[in-house]
């Protein structure tokens, strides 16, 4: 399976960017995905998780009500719509899938991993 992760760039605060994640090799649609993100210096951090039917989803409280994420099982693809950006967003995005289960909140839950696609916010 492999994760790849498109995107990022450089935006101003209070702007907008939509991160995508393609999946290719074993099909996933029945897979949980996730986002996460790692800023410099720290942990890799949850910030938003759904099912494989798009009807649950899960969010970080530091993104709830700025950010959606969304997938098209037909595309094999998951999307990260990201609106009202802080300069405390910047950091390398993630997407990553598992292939069973309902939503996960933790790294380690999580089998296959994107790349990664840097976003900075300026302020």
């Amino acid at each position: 399976v492999q994760l790849q992760a498109s995107g990022g760039g450089l935006v101003q605060a209070g702007g907008s960017l939509r991160l995508s994640c393609a999946t290719s090799g074993r099909t996933l649609s029945s897979s949980v995905m996730g986002w996460f993100r790692q800023a410099p210096g720290k942990e890799r951090e949850f910030v938003a998780a759904i099912d494989w039917s798009g009807g649950s989803t899960g969010y970080a409280d530091s993104v709830k009500g700025r950010f959606t994420i969304s997938r098209d099982n037909a595309k094999n693809t998951v999307y990260l719509q990201m609106n009202s950006l802080k300069p405390e967003d910047t950091a390398v995005y993630y997407c990553a899938a598992r292939a069973y289960g309902g939503i996960r909140y933790y790294v380690s839950e999580y089998a296959y991993w994107g790349q990664g696609t840097q976003v900075t916010v300026s302020s």
